[in-house]
This record gives C-alpha cells, sequence and structure tokens, in this order.
C-alpha cells in the first residue's frame, strides 16, 4: 500500500427475494448485518417484506490491500424482532476477497442464502455488488478524525473540548453495549467488533497474496514457507558465487581488462563452470548445489580463471588463484532461516603480485530442497542449467464461452441480382475466431416481405482464452455463389460480460462491407455477442474433473480444504531411449501433477531409473467430487539424451505412466503413502514401467461446508438453465483442451502439447473396442448384484432350501401384520450392512486406488483391437486391414443395434396395450383392470398381498413347467419392428 494512500470495500446492497418467512404470520422484517475484517455494518429494516429493497451501500476500510484476496466477506441476513431477545436467522453468505472487484468492474450479483446448519430453514437470494476503491495517497488524517474535526469546528469547540467529548460519548457507548449484549444474533455473539488501525499503528506485515490468488506458491519467498512434511528433506551442498574483485595497478589499462574470466568449482570427481564474463566486471551472481549422495570429497576448491581463445579453440590460462573449504566446517541453512550474507575470500596465488583479481565474494552452506535457491540453481542430479530439467508451475489460460446469437439482416445488397426462375439465393453466416469457425443454418432469399430480411435466432459458441483475439470476424455468404454478401469485424474489447441469464446482453447492426472498394456497404447484420462468466469451460474428461468453478471470478467461493502432494520418487523404471553412443539405454524421468488450473511440474532427474524427487506441491480445494491426475513422462528434450536434438525436429516426451485419484475416496486429515503401479498402454498390450511414490493428505478446513458440497450442483447453475448439447459439449471441450495446450507450450520451460493432452484425456470419447469391452464389463458388473439376488429368489421360489423359504414365509406373515414395520427394517437393515462393511472399505489398510488394468481389459483384447485404438484418424493402415476392422465393427454394432430395438420393443409392447393396437388384446386388458379393481376394494390389500406372496412362493410340485400366463399375454403383444423397412 502506497504510504498515505488507502483502498476501500465498497458493498452495495440491493435488495433481495423469496425470503423465509420467520414472524409467524407469513412474512419477515429483513435487516443485513455485514462483517468485513473486524468490522461490522448494518443496514435498515424493512418491516413485512419477504422480497426487501435496500438499496444501501456500506464501506469498509482495507488495512492491508496486499492481502485483500485472502480476506472474506460475511453477510447475516436477520429477521428484526422487536419483543424477542434474540433475532431469527434468514440466512447468510460468505464471499472471498479474490472475487471482489475494482471500481468500474462491479456487477448486481445475486447470491442464494446458505444455512449456518444443517438444521436451518433457509431460502431465497440476495443482490450485491462487491467492489474495492483505491484512494489517492495523500498525506492526511483517518477520514473518522476528519469528520470529527470539521462537525466540531462548526459547533465551535476546541480540540480539548471534542476529545473530552468523544471520550464521555465512548463510555456511553460501551455501557449501551453491555446492556445490549443479550440481544445479539447467536452470529454476533462469537465475534467482537475490532477497533480500526490508525496510522499511527504499524501496519501488517504483507501475506503474499497474489500468490493465492494465482494458486501458486511453489518460487521465491513463499517456498520457504512450505512444510515439505510430506516428503524427505534432502541435505544440498549449496555454492553462491557472486564476484571477484580485480587489483588496480597503474600499468594496467582499458585493453588488459577487456579480458574473459570464469570461475570453476572442483569437489571430488564435480567440476563446474560459471559463465565467462570481462575482466573489468568479474559478476557472475549463480548459485550451484550438489547432491549429499554425489559428493566423493571432504574438500571444496573455487578458483578463477582467465579464458583465452587459441583460434577458434578455447583454452585456460594460468589460475589467478584458489581457495579452498572443509565440508565439514560448512554452516548448515533452513528456511525460514535469512539467507547467509555473502563473504570475501583471498585467493590464494602463487604470484600474488601479478594477479589481477585477489578476491572473490561467495557463500557456502548446507541447505535442502526446500531452499529458496534451489529451483534456479544449478543441480548436480538434473542436468545443470538446461532449462527444461527444471521444476515450474502452470496457471491454465482463463477460458470463457463467447456467445454469438445471429438475429437477422436487413438491406442486404447482392453483388448481382439473382434470375429467381433460375436461381434463389441461400444465405448463411460464418462467423470466425482465430481458428475457430462455426455456420448458421442455411435460409433461402426470395423478394417476398417474409423472406426478404432472412432470420437465423441461432446461437455459436466459441472458446475465448484470455488474453483475447482481438477480433470476431462475421460474414454473410451465399450458398450458390460461394463468395460473401457482406463482412464485418467485432472488437472483443465492446464485448458485454454476463455471469447469469437474468439479462439479456444488448444487441447490435453491424454494418456490412462488401470485397471490394465499389461495394462499401452491403447491408446490416443484428447479433447479439457477449462473454459467458457464469459456465465452467469444460476442458477435461468428465470422469477426470479436477475443477468445476465458473469463468468469472465474482462466482468463485471460499475453498473448503487444502490438497498437498508429495512427489518422493519412483522406482525400477523401464529404459526408455538409446544414449549417444547407442550402448546402453537411459531415462530421464520427471513428474507432471495437474489440478484445478495449477499444473506443477517436477525437476527432471537425469539418467537414473530410481528417481527422488522430494517435491511437495498445494492446491486450494473447491470441491471434493473432483480428481487429481499425475504423471510420470521422459524427458526427450535434454540435450544429454540426443533424442531430439536435430534442429527443427518435433521432439515429444514419452509416456510412462499415469496416476489418478479421486479426492472424494481420501479421509480428510489423514496422509496416505502409497506405492501406485506405473502401466503404459502399447500396441502390444499392457506393460509395467516402474511405481510412483505418492504421499497425499486432504485437510478439511470446515467440515460443514464439505458435507454442503455434496448436495449442492456440481457444475454452475448456467450449466442447467441455459445447458449445452451432448455434441456441442464434445466440440468445446477439444476446442479448450487445444487452448490450453497451445499456451502451455508457449511457457518457458515449454510444456509440450503430448503431455497437456495426454493429462486432459482428450482421446477418452474416441472409438475403443477395449474401452467399449470394459464398459460393457462395468455394466455387467454392476446388475450382477441384481442378478445374485434374482437367483437368491429364485431359490427360495423353488424351495432349494426349504428352511429359507419356510423362514421367508414367517417373515411374509409378520409384515403383513405389522405392515407399518416394513420400511423402517428394511432401512435399518440396509444400514447395518453398510456400516459393517467398513471395515473392508477400500483404502482401509493403503492408499486410494490407481489405474486399474483389469477393469481396463488390456488383457482381455487382441493384439490388432490394440492396434486400432493407437491407429490415428485418418487411418495410416492398409485397406485391407481396414476393411476387416469395418467389417468387425459392423457385427459389433449389430448386436448393439439388436439391443436397442429390443428394449424399444418392450415400450412400445406398453404403448400398444392402451393404444388398442390389438383391439382384443387390449379388451382382455380393460376386462382384467376392472376384475381387479373389484377384487382389490372387496378383499383387503394386506390379505391380498400375503395370497400373492404364498403364491408366488407356492411349491414346485403345484407349478407347471411352462411361462406364465401373463408373460405369454405380454409377449403377443404388437411392436414396431414389423412396420421397420
Amino acid at each position: 500500500m502506497a504510504e498515505g494512500g488507502g483502498r476501500k470495500l465498497v458493498v452495495e446492497v440491493s435488495n433481495a427475494r423469496n425470503l423465509m418467512p420467520k414472524d409467524g404470520q407469513g412474512t419477515a422484517s429483513a435487516y443485513v448485518m455485514v462483517d468485513f475484517d473486524g468490522q461490522r455494518r448494518r443496514t435498515k429494516t424493512k418491516c413485512r417484506d419477504l422480497h426487501p429493497q435496500w438499496d444501501e451501500k456500506l464501506e469498509f476500510v482495507v488495512q492491508d490491500p496486499e492481502a485483500l484476496a485472502s480476506e472474506n466477506l460475511e453477510l447475516n441476513v436477520y429477521n428484526d424482532k422487536k419483543n424477542a431477545r434474540r433475532n431469527t436467522f434468514l440466512g447468510r453468505v460468505k464471499i472471498s476477497g479474490s472475487s471482489f472487484a475494482k471500481l468500474g468492474d462491479e456487477s448486481l450479483i445475486y447470491y442464494p442464502l446458505e444455512k449456518r446448519s444443517v438444521f436451518s430453514q433457509v431460502k431465497g437470494e440476495i443482490g450485491l455488488k462487491v467492489y474495492y476503491v483505491d484512494d489517492d495517497p495523500v498525506d492526511a488524517p483517518p477520514v473518522d478524525t476528519m469528520e470529527k474535526k470539521t462537525e466540531a469546528t462548526a459547533e465551535g469547540k476546541t480540540p480539548e473540548e471534542d476529545k473530552k467529548t468523544e471520550e464521555k460519548k465512548e463510555v456511553d457507548e460501551q455501557k449501551t453495549e453491555d446492556v445490549k449484549a443479550e440481544e445479539k444474533p447467536p452470529e454476533e455473539e462469537k465475534k467482537q467488533v475490532l477497533p480500526v488501525i490508525a496510522p499511527s499503528c504499524p501496519a501488517r506485515q504483507p501475506h503474499h497474496s497474489h500468490f493465492r490468488d494465482l494458486e501458486i506458491k511453489l518460487h521465491g519467498s513463499e517456498r520457504a514457507g512450505v512444510s515439505y512434511d510430506l516428503v524427505d528433506l534432502i541435505p544440498y551442498l549449496f555454492v553462491r558465487i557472486l564476484k571477484a574483485k580485480h587489483a588496480v595497478r597503474e600499468a594496467n589499462d582499458d585493453a588488459t581488462l577487456d579480458r574473459f574470466v570464469f570461475a570453476k568449482i572442483v569437489i571430488g570427481s564435480h567440476t563446474v563452470k560459471t559463465r565467462t564474463v570481462r575482466l573489468n566486471s568479474s559478476d557472475w551472481d549463480q548459485v550451484f548445489s550438489f547432491h549429499k549422495e554425489s559428493l566423493n570429497s571432504t574438500f571444496l576448491e573455487i578458483s578463477v580463471h582467465q579464458e583465452k581463445k587459441d583460434g577458434d579453440a578455447i583454452t585456460e590460462n594460468d589460475s589467478f588463484g584458489a581457495v579452498s573449504f572443509d565440508l565439514s566446517e560448512i554452516p548448515k541453512r533452513s528456511p525460514p532461516d535469512s539467507p547467509l550474507a555473502p563473504q570475501w575470500y583471498t585467493l590464494e596465488s602463487s604470484s600474488p603480485e601479478t594477479a589481477e583479481i585477489t578476491d572473490v565474494m561467495l557463500t557456502i552452506w548446507v541447505g535442502t530442497q526446500a531452499d529458496e535457491a534451489f529451483p534456479e540453481a544449478w543441480q548436480s542430479d538434473s542436468g545443470g542449467l538446461q532449462v527444461h530439467t527444471r521444476s515450474k508451475a502452470y496457471l491454465s489460460p482463463k477460458l470463457w464461452y463467447l456467445r454469438l446469437t445471429v438475429i437477422q439482416t436487413q438491406d442486404l445488397r447482392l453483388e448481382t441480382i439473382p434470375d429467381s426462375k433460375s436461381h434463389n439465393p441461400e444465405l448463411f453466416v460464418k462467423a470466425q475466431f482465430g481458428s475457430q469457425v462455426f455456420k448458421t443454418a442455411k435460409i433461402p432469399l426470395s423478394s417476398s416481405s417474409a423472406t426478404a430480411n432472412p432470420s437465423w435466432l441461432e446461437d455459436l459458441i466459441f472458446v475465448a482464452t484470455e488474453p483475447f483475439d482481438p477480433f470476431l470476424n462475421l460474414s454473410v455468404e451465399d450458398v450458390s455463389t460461394g463468395q460473401p454478401v457482406g463482412n464485418a469485424k467485432l472488437h472483443l474489447s465492446t464485448i458485454h460480460r454476463r455471469i447469469d441469464d437474468r439479462a439479456e446482453p444488448p444487441s447490435r447492426w453491424l454494418n456490412l462491407a462488401g470485397d471490394d472498394e465499389a461495394r462499401p456497404y452491403a447491408g446490416r447484420l443484428h447479433v447479439r455477442v457477449c462473454l459467458e462468466g457464469g459456465y465452467h469451460v469444460l476442458d477435461e474428461a468428465a470422469h477426470a474433473t479436477s475443477d468445476v468453478r465458473a469463468a468469472s471470478k465474482q462466482l468463485s467461493k471460499p475453498p473448503i480444504g487444502l490438497l498437498e502432494v508429495g512427489v518422493r520418487g519412483a522406482s525400477n523404471l523401464l529404459p526408455i531411449k538409446l544414449t549417444k553412443h547407442g550402448a546402453s539405454s537411459s531415462t530421464d524421468a520427471y513428474a507432471v501433477l495437474k489440478y484445478g488450473q495449477k499444473w506443477a511440474r517436477t525437476r527432471t532427474i537425469i539418467d537414473q531409473f530410481n528417481p527422488r524427487w522430494n517435491e511437495q506441491y498445494t492446491w486450494d480445494v473447491f470441491d471434493p467430487c473432483t480428481v487429481l491426475t499425475v504423471a510420470v513422462f521422459d524427458n526427450s528434450r535434454v540435450s544429454k539424451a540426443g533424442a531430439g536434438g536435430g534442429a527443427g525436429k518435433l521432439v515429444k516426451d514419452s509416456s510412462i505412466g499415469k496416476v489418478r485419484v479421486r479426492l472424494s475416496t481420501l479421509d480428510t486429515n489423514r496422509v496416505y503413502l502409497t506405492s501406485y503401479p506405473l502401466t503404459l498402454l502399447t500396441p502390444f498390450g499392457a506393460k509395467k514401467m516402474g511405481e510412483l511414490e505418492l504421499a497425499i493428505r486432504f485437510t478439511c478446513t470446515s467440515w460443514l461446508s464439505l458435507i454442503q458440497s455434496y448436495t449442492s450442483p456440481m457444475l454452475p447453475r448456467m450449466h442447467y438453465v441455459r445447458p449445452l448439447g451432448i455434441a456441442q459439449q464434445d466440440v468445446l471441450r477439444q476446442t479448450a483442451a487445444r487452448a490450453v495446450a497451445g499456451r502451455l507450450a508457449r511457457s518457458e520451460p515449454p510444456l509440450g502439447p503430448e503431455v497437456v493432452l495426454h493429462m486432459l484425456d482428450t482421446d477418452a470419447y474416441t472409438w475403443s473396442m477395449r474401452r467399449s469391452k470394459a464398459n460393457w464389463f462395468r455394466l455387467v458388473g454392476c446388475l450382477s448384484r441384481a442378478a445374485a439376488a434374482a437367483r437368491w429368489v429364485h431359490g427360495i421360489r423353488t424351495w432349494a432350501h426349504p428352511t429359507t423359504t419356510v423362514l421367508v414365509h414367517l417373515l411374509l406373515l409378520v409384515a403383513m401384520t405389522w405392515p407399518g414395520m416394513i420400511i423402517p427394517a428394511v432401512l435399518m437393515f440396509m444400514s447395518a450392512v453398510v456400516a459393517w462393511r467398513y471395515r473392508r472399505r477400500t483404502g482401509w489398510s493403503g492408499g486410494p486406488g490407481g489405474m486399474d488394468t483389469w477393469l481396463s481389459c488390456v488383457d482381455r483384447v487382441a493384439i490388432d483391437e490394440l492396434d486400432e485404438e493407437f491407429d490415428d484418424v485418418p487411418s495410416g493402415r492398409s485397406a485391407e486391414l481396414i476393411r476387416e476392422r469395418y467389417d468387425r465393427l459392423r457385427v459389433v454394432a449389430g448386436r448393439a443395434q439388436g439391443l436397442l430395438g429390443d428394449l424399444a420393443a418392450q415400450g412400445e409392447r406398453v404403448e400398444a396395450l392402451l393404444t388398442w393396437r390389438d383391439p382384443r388384446a387390449t379388451g382382455m386388458f380393460v376386462a382384467a383392470c376392472v376384475a381387479a379393481a373389484v377384487m382389490f376394494y372387496v378383499v383387503p390389500f394386506k390379505l391380498m398381498v400375503l395370497g400373492w406372496g404364498f403364491y408366488y412362493f407356492r411349491h414346485p410340485r403345484f407349478r407347471g413347467d411352462m411361462p406364465a400366463a401373463g408373460f405369454n399375454f405380454f409377449r403377443r403383444l404388437p411392436s414396431m419392428a414389423d412396420r421397420i423397412l
């Protein structure tokens, strides 16, 4: 916060709708209590109104603008009872500080009122505008002080008299607060109104809330705050070389100083050089880290050398000197301890009289991977300073849906007037946004007034990525000629943004221009365009969703928990690629984690089959029914491997395996330390590539919010009030995935498109014989319980176990004697069975399950079926092989077609029973219904059920071998199958 400046949070309480009546007379007298950062404001009471209109503006002082995003605003609505000790709770709203808008960007949002507990009776919504205002930095006393001074001057009081008056007023107010303490609402009793901090008080320490907004807590000063309690702390030797001091001598001139020097670090078999700089500057400022296990010496030597060029070769001149250290005497440091101050060390030289460099400034300490200098340091186990081996955090680009509603055109001027007898033009509107192109339906154009101005009223939806492409290009085209009638451009900076469907965005008329200068005006196009902030832009497969929040920041809610993941290491990885010499194989492994909008990438461990990363990452959790995805890849971009070193050659990282963990399967506040098998699906079958060791902890900050999230909709409100079609969702999902992959590929270091698309499961909805079989067996598995119950009932009915059958008859008698106990007994039985299975639940002894090869049907498909799954579109296989696969697909589709026909026939038979398609069958059904009605009226219902039960469970000697009459009657009813060509 600038000195002397300030920030205010403004809450405009507009109105409420459909409040719960709480005064016993079918209405309520509502007021709003707003709390923010120890400050409390209250609106007026609107008497006997379930739709109160306040239109009040409440202001709060923001003590620390940097920590605004981590604050929460809480609003409680109460029913004002004048004669009661406690006011009745009507609902509350909690708004995260990260959703506060700046002045000018605010909008009226209706928040649904939430319960305070599971027993609260709450309904309705409240309309709010929440935004912050930055004041100009001026040296002025607080606003309250200025107002008091102004009032005192107007009344003719001196400052001393005003001070005494204020002290007396504070005493009176304190007494009043003590008297009214018992009248506070239940929520108010737990809160104390804190005084506003005056400018003379010490300022708060900043909380680095911008890291919280971006969900990055990995680098810089924030890395020291990570607990790293889920991974092992690995000791590293850190050496930071800053600069060197050269001696100033009379004989030296600019030509002498214009030479190049570098520093060298030697510790056992490790020899590392800094970058080369000029002698007159000698500034390096580089950090080197050495893994403890790689140290094979007890001494460290740092020397400074001059670099000379002998033709094209670079040679080293005599050393200016060296300084050595004993590793046993190097100090240890662990964050949040302050960094060690660098010191000057004198170089020991054989000829100190002639050495141009005499001292070197450096720092040496022993730390861990939690050190803030570790991410950007030269690392002995991850390829030195190669940019592709760094651990980084990435953010998915912010995605919006861009909705274009094409309404109609007017005053179109075609290039040539067509002959109505030979030519009827058909027009459509084409819209292009970036690489996305969509078209409307085709409308014929004629001379009649009804179709002279064609109307579409059709929605076209695009995926927009911040920062947006500048223009949305529109054109009206003629199908017959293939030429555009007119074009228009719409700048995205002028497009309306909305977060709900309560107000339609404004429409606009766009002037169409022709292709040449001779047609500057070709008509008008009426459109409605808006950026939809109320949707969550789908970019992941439905089974692996990790984020369900709306695109608009104003609709975000506070997190309900914290997810911490420690990537400890991998073991027994298989070799992926050949080294440069081709004599042996190597694996340069790194892990990628994806949850929500944040991606994390560990550093690459070079040429190890048992890499140990020991890196820990943190995410905010907004919904427990989401999935964490972790995958391991082989880094093909490492120059040491040489797998893609050719210039211009497309390099792709190879997948080693993937693990998905659903957060709802985790117990809260429990650490899961599990080794997950890494399985890779290849055209030749499943291949075990090794194991990945993860430590996972899901911490719940509000148990009540966690339980309430299970009853809330999975997606934002707009997905239900204006849903997207299934086919439309698939197209938008693929477009969003490509947008995310393209943006992350432009990061440094880049996250390859093949990595992003693999993490997002973009191929989950493509055809695969293996997935089809897996889904079929999943369906059969779900129905197996019902089939087992049917077999059990059949065994009772056939008297396979006479004792059980007799007990069932007795149970039927008891149920008919006390019918009111049937439903409670069934529910208690189900709860007892489920509670008994708690001991054998998944994850009781181990961690949450990973990928299941048996469930994936990897071993139950042929090699050719796997090859078909890996084949691209269009296919690159031979025509004969494609013909065989097509014939096989026709056989499978024929079976599915027959199954759909059988299911449709059952429904058509029921419909035929009621529509007199078979007059005799329908007549028999009517007569049977009349007879059954008379019987149910005469005979008590309990006796009917008892008689039916005894008849159904009768002994086999009293039962025939042929199907029942009712089954035969239903099978004889007609269906529509005989009317299909």
